[in-house]
């Protein structure tokens, strides 16, 4: 006679856990805010540095204001030169890249 109420009591109970453990559909992604790109591009802009300067430089990025120089690794230059000279072509991009180079 027991097994008739075990059995019975185990279903009850697999029947009620079983949403437990059903797959929840997840909403979709929401896109990141302005302010959270900005975070990410800083973030990336500053991999590599450690402690008091990834804090200043987090810091001076997040205010908008430039790095400073010597902060600066030569990829970084690079980068911010190629981005400051975007659609100019031939002569004049490599031009404006040796004296932007040469300025920061």
């Amino acid at each position: 006679m027991k097994l008739p109420s075990r059995v019975a009591v185990a279903l009850t109970l697999a029947m009620a856990a079983g949403p437990l453990f059903a797959a929840t559909a997840t909403p979709a992604a929401k896109p990141l805010s302005a302010q959270q790109q900005r975070m990410a591009q800083c973030a990336a802009q500053n991999k590599g540095k450690t402690g008091a300067d990834y804090k200043a430089a987090q810091s001076a990025c997040l205010s908008g204001k430039a790095a400073p120089v010597a902060n600066m690794t030569a990829q970084q230059r690079m980068a911010k030169c190629a981005a400051e000279n975007k659609g100019k072509k031939g002569a004049d991009y490599k031009a404006a890249q040796s004296a932007c180079l040469k300025a920061h």
